[in-house]
């Protein structure tokens, strides 16, 4: 099937730059084949390729209710965070749909400022999906609308996905936990609109690199959910001897030392937190940056081990 949006090869990946505006440390050096990095002190993203510009950082909300959900999102947002991440199966969309108004009532944002990612199951009835979602979230439209996982009907359901692009009611598409280049190609065969983003699991132990160098010919940005290894495994993350090194040497925290290194890797990422001291701290990374060294030390720490099997 023919791609639409080749043009889109390379992506732009922009972040704010540490000091007095060296590019230096692993971003450059960890980008490559991303397109030419640029510098946005306002707000760090990539131009994914729908042409639509995805921060790259933003909130999780798995596990959340919509009461802690509104919560946390306007807590993200006052705190500078422009990503949002939700889905149907999560039940809270009616909670981030609040915080995220609630933002803009209060004039810290408009809604334009705000990406929001929703994700839904396969199904026989995707369309009726997508307008679930759009109904919950109530903001008019959905930034980025994910498959979220392999399964019963996923080529029917990418295509309403795409169906969404075309009326208005979602910007962009892709997929969610599909790890190899196969899988990925059984949906972008089929697809008028390659995908612009797959969102997997991604953390020290599992940095799946082979597929993040696969998808990058066709402009795919890789985000990372789980970013600190999940439940059960953060305190492991936080105490590598390598983490725990480096963020004595930045005056930082593990947490912020693992996001940075999401992030200059190329990743787009996601920390899920309820708690606006932790919201706050994972959102303090852009007044650093990790060496070469530093990047290809944390890089040596993969594994090739998941924690989940979805």
């Amino acid at each position: 099937m023919k791609k639409t949006l080749l043009l889109f090869l390379a992506l732009s990946f922009v972040l704010p730059s540490a000091g007095c505006g060296g590019s230096g440390g692993g971003s450059s050096g960890n980008n490559e084949g991303s397109g030419q990095e640029k510098h946005d002190a306002a707000q760090p993203y990539v131009t994914l390729n729908s042409g639509y510009k995805m921060p790259l950082l933003g909130l999780g909300t798995w596990m959340q209710n919509d009461a802690t959900a509104e919560q946390s999102v306007y807590e993200a947002i006052k705190d500078g965070y422009r990503l949002i991440d939700t889905a149907l199966y999560y039940g809270n969309q009616v909670g981030v749909g609040k915080g995220v108004r609630r933002a803009v009532d209060d004039g810290l944002v408009t809604r334009e400022e705000v990406f929001v990612t929703s994700k839904i199951l396969s199904s026989s009835n995707p369309d009726a999906a997508i307008d679930e979602c759009n109904a919950a979230l109530g903001l008019g439209y959905i930034d980025l609308m994910l498959i979220h996982q392999p399964g019963y009907n996923d080529e029917e359901t990418y295509k309403a996905l795409e169906r969404g692009v075309k009326s208005g009611k979602i910007r962009s598409i892709g997929i969610s936990n599909y790890y190899t280049p196969e899988a990925f190609e059984r949906i972008n065969q089929i697809a008028e609109i390659p995908p612009a983003v797959v969102q997997n699991e991604n953390h020290l132990y599992y940095q799946n690199t082979a597929l993040q160098e696969y998808v990058k010919r066709y402009g795919t940005v890789i985000e990372s959910w789980y970013p600190f290894g999940g439940r059960g495994h953060t305190a492991e993350h936080f105490n590598n001897a390598t983490i725990k090194t480096i963020a004595e040497a930045h005056g930082k925290t593990g947490a912020q030392v693992i996001l940075r290194w999401h992030i200059q890797a190329g990743y787009v990422t996601i920390p899920g937190s309820s708690n606006p001291v932790h919201i706050a701290e994972n959102f303090d990374i852009f007044d650093f940056e990790l060496t070469d060294a530093e990047m290809r030390e944390i890089a040596a720490l993969n594994r090739n081990q998941r924690y989940e099997n979805w």
